[in-house]
């Protein structure tokens, strides 16, 4: 149809042409001589129009009534019989294909389509050779480079940049010897640069950045000697800097950043390049001293060497360049010792434009010289923190009353912040966590009223939250998080209408939650657990559609759970446990879920879905209420109990005769689904190898349905006949029968004959399996289900939350001792539950034993994944829980097993992830979780940085668990505090698509 509507307009329009010179015939203003050379360029139009989508009526000047040389966007040379010379169509909203027919356009010298949202492939333009600039950016358009431009020999310009376009770059482009402006950047183009590109001597812009382009920069491109602007950066080219490209005297911008290059720079670099005004080198893994030279290039405005391994002092001569506007050093391992190693920042006070000094994440130390409030006025961004700062903020800090960004977190920087805050009143994000300051948040920072991410964390902060908090109407991010504060959440904080994140746990905060806060209704994060809270839980918390995370736990909160939380759609993650609540607990949304809550330790709730094992709520007004609580009080004790009489009973009767009847009892004061051995047998088609799901070193594991409960369950038959299989029986017992927790694998039942002979734990059955066959291929040969970056943090944070609850939260801390993906099992809604406890052990017992003894049991474990000190007989600890949680994170996202063949000659899995973080890190990255987060990135889901840094973030956190020594590795809280934090921002990104 499509077709046959071209050839129709080509036809009329041909006709009227012909009419129209009919009619004129002798008439001066139209030429019929003309006709047949002009009716190329006008039928090349015509095509033009004739497949182009035009919402915006552009080309509605593109009529018979009006001589195509004045139609919109055309230009002609009445010099040349009014051939085409220019197509000039700039953000004009078209889209489609650009017809072939353009290329018979053949006086054509310039041919703009940028801007717009043409699609499919570039056309070959064989007859363009007067053509001197395409510029066909910011579109749509996919395929390869058509080798054929080279045809456009006199081509001086080719912009091409923003676009899908795929493949190779064409090594025939370097034919083309007249080009002064090539732009192929922000696509998709794969391969080498070919050296054959230096050929294009005349060249002064050049631009392939964001490209996924690989190997070495050719020393070719060193031929450029009149190039100003250089830009390769975002690739993943390797090997050195070519000594050639220090030679481009000319040069004044040169981008290289985010690739994969190494070694060092020129002494004389600045020297060199004494032109230069932008050098971009960060994200690659380039080694040595920055060089002093680099001062000497008096036109410098912005230098950026973050993320690399650059050492050594930073240079004293930048206090030479007049107009550094950024000079940003962050994540090297640049050194300031002393205060002669911290003149830089004296030197600093010389430059007059600077708006962005970031030297984060270095090996800095010391304290802050008090000169750091000399610096300029211009002053925007100051980043320090991840140092080894000490000492007290210099009070002079407050000078610089142009700071937007103020960052000093994770350093050791003690005193109060009352002496500077208040005089920064531009200050739009302040990050002080993680340090040890003190004494109380100043009524000065109301001053802060743009404020907009406040982070105090981690410190010893004491006193209240001051009420003109609430004045910071800007305010997105607040956290407060582990300091001392004290006192009534104000009714002020409800002034703060646009918060997206209020983070108050592990305060001493206590009182109701107020009325007020009802009225910031904009929170998706709230976390106010490990205070002292009284009261209800306020019902207004249903009115806040964006919350995905609620946090209350460990306060003294009491009454019953609002039942509108059900309501909320994106809360996916409730914790109100270790509070007084009693009553029905809802059973609507994220209540449906028995992993996405934890209520435990709650004594007085009821009902809910079946997955909590609650007792029902009594129904009629028989019912006791004062009874019905002494009976919940009675039946654990008599539980526990009962428990012990069975095990001393049973150790009496072993020389009985053996029966096949024993049912299961309560263990641990919950009540458990009694079976027999003939109902497991029967559950399990008598433990058929139909039924099986797996074999383990205690026993096997069956799949099977037990007829009077409809359960699909696993049991787990232990064979007794391998040594320590009964211990393990008995620790999973004790271990699942005094522990509960919403991402633990929760048991149904125990069996046990009384002659020893048969002993089982039952499960709930996971109809998603376990971790492991989620990473990895499976033995017939089928390829894993690939888990996406979402699930990979939930899984995460799920087993996080499990091991902080194991190891701080359950009473007794537990340490699990065989933590492996093939024990994280996933249920139908992939939430993690950690189970087999065979091995686990009560942390407080083992701490009788001093850390690095010898353990007279031995520790079991699984090779790869137990901590290095248990290979020398230390003691179980919950650092080595800590270790093995690293290792399956770190196997999660690279899709590698610790065991992997790989792994030889001191290569391991965690110096393999450390070898390439933070710069490279998707050299190491699982293949599908790659492509799924370049997916999230090229659909704009999320933006590519925010990928990146989340992928990063995770890393950073294996790798803290999986460090050799345990006093250096991060305890689970911090862990899962840590995990949270990503998946919230993570989730922030998704909710504001």
């Amino acid at each position: 149809m499509a077709e046959d509507r071209q050839v129709k307009v080509k036809l009329t329009m041909l006709m009227l042409l012909l009419a129209l010179c009919l009619l004129s015939h002798g008439v001066g203003n139209v030429c019929c001589s003309t006709v047949p050379e002009n009716s190329t360029d006008m039928l090349a139009l015509i095509d033009f129009k004739a497949v182009t989508t035009d919402p915006l009526g552009s080309l509605s000047s593109w009529n018979t009534s009006i001589h195509y040389c004045n139609w919109s966007g055309v230009t002609c040379n009445q010099k040349n019989h009014g051939r085409v010379t220019a197509l000039k169509l700039y953000n004009q909203g078209l889209s489609g294909p650009i017809s072939p027919s353009v290329g018979n356009l053949t006086f054509l010298h310039t041919l703009d389509l940028s801007t717009n949202q043409f699609s499919g492939q570039i056309p070959h333009f064989n007859n363009l050779q007067k053509m001197q600039i395409l510029n066909l950016s910011y579109n749509s358009l996919d395929g390869v480079i058509p080798d054929t431009l080279t045809n456009c020999s006199n081509l001086k310009e080719l912009h091409l940049y923003h676009n899908l376009l795929n493949g190779e770059i064409p090594r025939e482009i370097g034919l083309l010897e007249k080009l002064v402006f090539f732009a192929l950047n922000n696509n998709n183009l794969t391969g080498t640069i070919p050296p054959t590109l230096g050929n294009i001597t005349h060249i002064e812009e050049f631009y392939l950045q964001e490209n996924q382009l690989e190997g070495t920069i050719p020393g070719e491109l060193g031929h450029f000697s009149n190039i100003s602007m250089l830009a390769l950066g975002g690739n993943n080219l390797s090997g050195t800097i070519p000594a050639s490209l220090f030679n481009l005297s000319l040069l004044q911008e040169i981008d290289l950043g985010t690739n994969q290059l190494r070694g060092s720079l020129p002494s004389n670099m600045g020297d060199r390049l004494s032109n230069l005004e932008m050098l971009y080198l960060g994200q690659n893994w380039l080694e040595g001293h920055i060089p002093d030279s680099l001062g000497n290039a008096s036109m410098l405005q912005h230098i950026v060497l973050q993320t690399n391994n650059f050492t050594g002092p930073i240079p004293s001569s930048f206090g030479k360049l007049s107009s550094l506007i950024r000079l940003d050093l962050g994540l090297n391992m640049l050194e300031a010792k002393d205060s002669e190693i911290w003149e830089f920042l004296h030197a600093l006070e010389n430059c007059s434009a600077l708006q962005v000094l970031a030297v984060s994440n270095n090996q800095m130390q010391g304290v802050i010289p008090n000169s750091v409030g000399n610096l300029s006025s211009t002053l925007q961004y100051l980043i320090l923190g991840g140092n080894k700062l000490s000492g007290t903020i210099p009070p002079n800090i407050g000078k610089l009353s142009g700071l937007v960004k103020l960052t000093l977190d994770e350093s050791s920087l003690t005193g109060s912040i009352d002496g500077w805050l208040g005089d920064l009143k531009n200050l739009q994000y302040l990050n002080l966590r993680k340090n040890n300051l003190s004494g109380p948040i100043p009524p000065v920072i109301d001053n802060l009223k743009g404020l907009l991410e406040l982070y105090l964390d981690n410190n010893k902060f004491d006193g209240p939250i001051p009420q003109n908090l609430g004045n910071l109407q800007t305010l997105l991010k607040l956290d407060l998080s582990y300091n001392n504060l004290q006192g009534n959440i104000p009714p002020e904080v409800g002034n703060l209408k646009q918060l997206f994140n209020i983070h108050l746990s592990a305060n001493m905060l206590s009182g109701e939650i107020p009325d007020s806060f009802g009225q910031c209704l904009a929170l998706a994060d709230i976390q106010m657990d490990q205070n002292m809270l009284t009261g209800s839980i306020p019902a207004y918390l249903g009115n806040f559609t964006s919350l995905s995370v609620l946090n209350l736990s460990h306060n003294s909160l009491s009454g019953t759970i609002p039942t509108n939380l059900g309501d909320l759609s994106l809360l996916d993650e409730l914790d109100l446990s270790y509070n007084h609540l009693h009553g029905q607990i809802p059973t609507n949304g994220v209540f449906k879920n028995a992993t996405a809550i934890s209520l435990e330790e709650n004594q007085g709730l009821c009902g809910g879905v079946g997955d909590l094992r609650l007792p029902p709520c009594p129904t009629g007004s028989q019912k006791n209420s004062s009874k019905y609580y002494l009976i919940k009080i009675l039946i654990p004790v008599f539980g526990f109990m009962s428990l012990l009489v069975l095990i001393c009973f049973l150790l009496l009767k072993k020389k009985s005769p053996r029966r096949k009847n024993l049912e299961s009892t309560s263990l641990g004061g919950y009540d458990f689904l009694k079976v027999s051995y003939n109902d497991l047998a029967q559950a399990t088609n008598s433990f058929s190898e139909s039924n099986l799901v797996g074999k383990g070193i205690y026993g096997t594991v069956y799949r099977g349905t037990i007829k009077k409960s409809k359960f699909q369950v696993a049991v787990k038959v232990f064979n007794l006949e391998m040594r320590g299989a009964g211990r393990s029986f008995m620790a999973e017992c004790e271990a699942l029968g005094s522990i509960r927790h919403r991402n633990l694998l929760p048991i149904i039942t125990a069996c046990s004959t009384v002659d020893n002979a048969f002993k089982a734990l039952v499960y709930e059955f996971m109809p998603n399996g376990n971790l492991d066959s989620w990473i990895h291929q499976k033995g017939d040969g089928k390829a894993a289900k690939r888990l996406g970056l979402t699930q990979t943090i939930s899984i995460a944070a799920n087993i996080a939350d499990a091991l902080d609850y194991l190891h701080h939260d359950c009473g007794r801390p537990t340490v699990h001792c065989d933590l492996k993906p093939s024990n994280v099992l996933l249920d139908e809604d992939m939430n993690a539950l950690l189970g087999d406890f065979g091995i686990a052990r009560f942390y407080a017992d083992s701490r009788l034993t001093p850390p690095g003894s010898i353990s007279s049991i031995g520790v079991k474990g699984t090779i790869g994944y137990i901590a290095p000190e248990y290979a020398q007989g230390g003691h179980p600890s919950i650092s080595g829980d800590s270790y093995s949680f690293g290792i399956v994170l770190l196997e999660m996202m690279t899709g590698k097993r610790p065991t992997d063949p790989m792994f030889m000659d001191g290569l391991n899995l965690v110096n393999f992830v450390e070898r390439n973080f933070p710069h490279q890190i998707y050299n190491v990255i699982d293949p599908q979780l790659q492509e799924e987060c370049q997916d999230l990135a090229q659909n704009k889901m999320v933006p590519e940085n925010v990928v990146h840094q989340c992928l990063a973030s995770l890393l950073q956190v294996a790798l803290c668990c999986a460090h050799s020594l345990p006093s250096e590795r991060g305890n689970m809280k911090e862990t899962a505090s840590n995990i949270h934090e990503i998946k919230t921002s993570h989730l922030g990104w998704k909710l504001k698509k």
